[in-house]
């Protein structure tokens, strides 16, 4: 089967690099999207280990409509009845058409959904499908008149790793936070990492889980545990296979700090929730006390920006602060910072090294790195 794991804008490339390292074949960047080649066991693999995918699909078609018709004809092509059993639920459930002439997206659920169940009617020799057994949700892509239609086989979004109990106002999703990880290349050992404006977390904790090596599905379900065609002892092999290469011989230390002490109560419960607790040192406390004895490390953080919790001058100063700090007390540290504010490097002092477009909740950020002493 060709599968999909969908990316935010900006971390396609990331994802990629995941897809080659857990040796899945044939694998190709599109934008919002990496494909690979895969069975059962590739499912199974993507759902528990990806980290910073946002759902892993079976590609089911990609075909070219300009009509109902074209459309309908199309989906009922598709063998359905190999995957979906007589008693599946399969809504569509999403639907996204950009500049194509089938625009309706209601129209496209009716259409789609109506060609499903006359391909299922034949298959099955029933008119009436209760629909009651395990969930089957539908995804349909249109652009530039080609439609991608798959299968979500993950459920719930691959960020909710299921050790985030609450959320401070303005979170960070756990892919975005395990992206800017990857991208900093900071994989533990002897150089510490800090967090000085962390949050919940998630920053730290995906750190502490990407140095140990914990898969991040490994503790939770996916929709697709329910499906006939994955055997359930693949899940178990998968799971036991991931718990067996976990790293508990590094040395890891993270510093983890907020203003806000019940914002730090939170995080150290997140910590524990994710087995990293014992890595991870937080503290209530201004970044202006921030020090290190360390000679080198990282620093990855999303503080406030403008459009997220600071005005544009409070912004302007948070960060004209940091950058002296950063450059005073961590003259060899390299750093990592995400934010909308587009005058950053401005504000803060120096131009990056490198920066990357990212797209975090739907608002176009910037990732700025600046590479210390090698």
């Amino acid at each position: 089967m060709t599968l999909v794991a969908s990316a935010s804008m900006g971390l396609e490339s990331v994802v990629k690099d995941e897809c080659v390292d857990l040796g899945f074949e044939n694998v190709t960047t599109f934008n919002g999207r990496v494909e690979f080649e895969g069975a059962a066991k590739e499912i199974v693999a993507a759902n528990i280990h990806l980290r910073c995918a946002d759902r892993v699909y079976i590609k089911m078609a990609e075909f070219k409509a300009l009509t109902f018709e074209d459309l309908f004809q199309n989906i009922k092509k598709i063998a359905w009845e190999e995957i979906i059993p007589i008693n599946g639920e399969f809504p569509v459930s999403w639907v996204s058409s950009v500049k194509s002439k089938l625009f309706s997206k209601s129209d496209i659920q009716k259409i789609v959904k109506k060609a499903m169940v006359e391909r299922l009617k034949n298959s099955y020799n029933i008119d009436v499908f209760p629909e009651d057994g395990p969930v089957y949700k539908i995804k349909i892509q249109a652009h530039n008149d080609i439609f991608i239609i798959m299968l979500d086989t993950s459920g719930e979004a691959l960020h909710k790793r299921g050790y985030r109990n609450l959320i401070n106002e303005a979170p960070l999703k756990e892919t975005m936070a395990a992206a800017l990880v990857k991208l900093s290349r900071w994989k533990g050992g002897e150089l510490p990492l800090i967090d000085p404006m962390c949050g919940t977390g998630t920053i730290a904790i995906e750190a502490a889980m990407i140095a140990r090596n914990v898969a991040p599905g490994v503790n939770r379900n996916f929709v697709s545990e329910g499906w006939d065609i994955i055997p359930s002892d693949l899940w178990i092999d998968v799971r036991d296979e991931a718990f067996s290469a976990e790293d508990y011989d590094k040395e890891v230390t993270i510093f983890a700090s907020d203003l806000d002490e019940e914002t730090i109560e939170i995080a150290k419960l997140n910590a524990k929730k994710a087995g990293v607790d014992e890595d991870i040192t937080f503290s209530c406390q201004n970044f202006l006390h921030l020090e290190t004895d360390a000679p080198k490390g990282a620093i990855i953080t999303n503080p406030p920006y403008g459009d997220r919790l600071l005005d544009d001058d409070a912004v302007e100063r948070l960060y004209g602060l940091m950058g002296d700090i950063f450059r005073m007390r961590f003259p060899k540290w390299s750093y990592y910072v995400i934010t909308a504010f587009e005058k950053f490097e401005d504000a803060f002092g120096k131009k990056a090294t490198k920066n990357r477009k990212l797209y975090n909740g739907g608002i176009k950020c910037y990732y700025y790195q600046y590479y210390g002493a090698k």
